[in-house]
This record gives structure tokens, sequence and C-alpha cells, in this order.
């Protein structure tokens, strides 16, 4: 009994034993990985801030070989900038290990978890005052070094309004389009260009946009295609409803004019438009689609149809546009000058006449 007492005594003083060192080194491990990670931590932050600074000294750089600045202001900037990085780089390795100390001393976790391995992709800190740990986050939320100016700007534009057609002989009163039902549609993505170095006064926009122009036609007529020949003609049942809508793809170009203003700092440059505006250009594409949809009854029920077809749609678009208008918002007119048909039978060219709006 006493021979048995022993062995299990021994078995665990052993277990013990082992369990204590196999701790010890396990601690001792995630003490070294710990202080490596701080380390790298500390390393990113250096790199981040060299990086900065390179950038930083070449948009000085540039400032001076456009004579925007002297050589000797551009080395006065380059010194307050290097002086900047530095402090910066000494302040965020203290922000480190105070905050690492922080959640050692209240047994709070550190995260040093890399999120992402692109420039300028780490930041320290948090505005919780609990301090929950060593924060690193993409580079996506990190705020890079500002552009000293931009020439070009790109956004959306949405334009919506009334729709019609000019035909051949006939006066807008006497359209075979409800000028209620039949509207047009635009949605584009553009780019804004400053075209003088100095000034926002003139500027070009440019893009590409989807166009959808919609007629709703009146008096029970529709739409009849045959071969090459497009025609407006009666429909044979009590028609409620007939649309008739074209899908095109254009590339526009206006020259924009109005108010603006500058805006000087010391590391950048911005030009704004918040004023009234002017604007006046073109537009040319292609068709990509047409669609017809009637609603009537037959036999009683009422029925829905879609019938799509070319109906001898011309396929190049092109036509000219303007607009006025107050910041972000404008009244806006286009005219198609080339024909919505190929067909002899009907001359007509669209008009629309609405709101656009401005994304950027």
């Amino acid at each position: 009994m006493n021979t048995i007492t022993k062995y299990v005594i021994y078995l665990f003083v052993s277990l013990y034993v082992t369990n204590a060192i196999g701790q010890d080194t396990t601690q001792s491990q995630e003490q070294d990985e710990k202080a490596q990670k701080i380390e790298a931590l500390k390393e990113k932050i250096r790199s981040d801030e060299k990086d900065a600074l390179k950038y930083e000294v070449e948009q000085i750089n540039t400032r001076v070989s456009k004579k925007e600045i002297t050589y000797e202001e551009g080395e006065d900037l380059k010194q307050e900038v290097a002086k900047k990085r530095a402090l910066n780089i000494e302040d965020r390795i203290a922000m480190l290990e105070n905050k690492v100390a922080f959640n050692d001393r209240n047994n709070l976790p550190n995260d040093f978890s890399k999120k992402s391995k692109k420039r300028f992709g780490i930041t320290f800190g948090d505005n919780d005052a609990s301090f929950t740990g060593v924060t690193v986050i993409n580079s996506d939320d990190t705020k890079k070094p500002v552009k000293y100016d931009f020439r070009t700007v790109s956004g959306l534009v949405v334009s919506t309004g009334i729709n019609n057609a000019i035909i051949d002989g006939q006066s807008l009163s006497d359209s075979p389009y409800k000028i209620g039902g039949s509207g047009f549609f635009e949605l584009g993505f553009q780019w804004k260009t400053r075209i003088l170095k100095n000034s926002n006064l003139a500027r070009l926009r440019y893009g590409v946009s989807f166009q959808w122009n919609k007629y709703d036609l009146k008096d029970n007529k529709y739409f009849v295609q045959d071969g090459n020949t497009t025609t407006i003609e009666e429909f044979p049942q009590d028609l409620r409803q007939a649309k008739f809508r074209t899908t095109n793809i254009v590339v526009p170009l206006y020259l924009e004019f109005g108010q603006h203003g500058k805006v000087e700092k010391k590391d950048r440059i911005r030009y704004t438009h918040k004023g009234f505006k002017f604007g006046i250009g073109g537009y040319a594409g292609f068709n990509i689609g047409a669609k017809q949809k009637l609603w009537y009854k037959d036999d009683g029920e009422r029925t829905k149809q879609k019938i799509k077809q070319n109906y001898n749609v011309n396929p190049f678009v092109y036509g000219l546009g303007a607009y006025v208008g107050y910041g972000n918002l404008s009244l806006f007119a286009k005219y198609d000058l080339s024909e919505t048909f190929k067909s002899n039978s009907i001359k007509q060219n669209n008009v629309s006449l609405g709101i656009r709006l401005d994304l950027e």
C-alpha cells in the first residue's frame, strides 16, 4: 500500500512539475512573440511616416518646379514636414507603448492582428475612454496625405423630365404623343476638368450615359413595323395605352461656365463652383434597344403585350444640349439632331426638357 502511495505521489509531482515547466515555456514564448509584434508595429510606424514624408517632399518639389513657390520657401517647407514626421514617430511609438502598458496593468487584451499590409495601413488609439486595446485597422480607413490640387473630379449625373418629338410638317401641339405621359431619364458617370490653370471659371464635363426616351401615344395609335418601314396606325381594338421606348448609350461633352471661388491653404488649394452655372454642348452614341408596350382588352380580358423589335430606329444618336442652374441642380434641355427612325414615313427628332442633378 505504501509503495502504491509513493507512486501516486510521484506521478502527481511529475505532472505538476511538467505543467509548471510547460506554462513557463508558453509564457516565455508569448512574451517573445509579443515583443516581436510590438517591434514590428514600431517599425511600421517609422515606415509609414517616412513614406508620408517622401510624398510631401515630392509635392513640394512639384510646386517649386511649377514656380508656385520659391526654392527657399520649398526648403523651409521641407524642414517643417521633416520635423512634423519625426515628432509623429516619437508620439505614435509613445502612444503604442503607453497603451500596451495600460492594457497589461489592467489585464486587458492587446490586439496585434494586422488587417492589411497596404501603405499607411496602421493606426493606434480610439475614441473610447475604456482603451480596450491596440487597434490595427485597414489602410482604407487611414487618412493619407492630402493632394495639393485636383484639376479633375468625377461623379454621377441624373436627369429626368418630359419628352416629345418635333415631327416634319407638324407643330408640337399636333404631336401623336401625350406630353404628360412621355418622359426621358438619363443616368451616367462624368468627369469635370478645370480648363484654366488658376481659375475655375470654365470647365469641361464629359463621360458616358444611358438615356431612355419614352413616348406615350394617343388617339388609339401604335407603332407598326413592316420591313424597313415604321408607321403609326390605328389599333384594331380599344387600346387603353401604348408606350414606346428607346434606349441609348451616349458620350456627352459640355462646356460649363459659372461662379467660382478659390481656397488656399499651406498644403492644398481648392477651386469651388457653388453659384450659378451654365453649360452647353452635345452628345453622340448608339441606340441599344427599342420596345413597345400595349395595354388593351381582348375578349373582355385585360391584356398587356410587350414587343421588342428594332422598329427601324436610327442606330446612331447625336444631338445638342444645354443647362442652367445653381449648385448641383439645373434646368436641362436636349434635342436629337439625328432622326429617331430611319424610315422616310416618320421624320421626327426627339426633344426633352427637365432637371439635371450633378453628384460629385
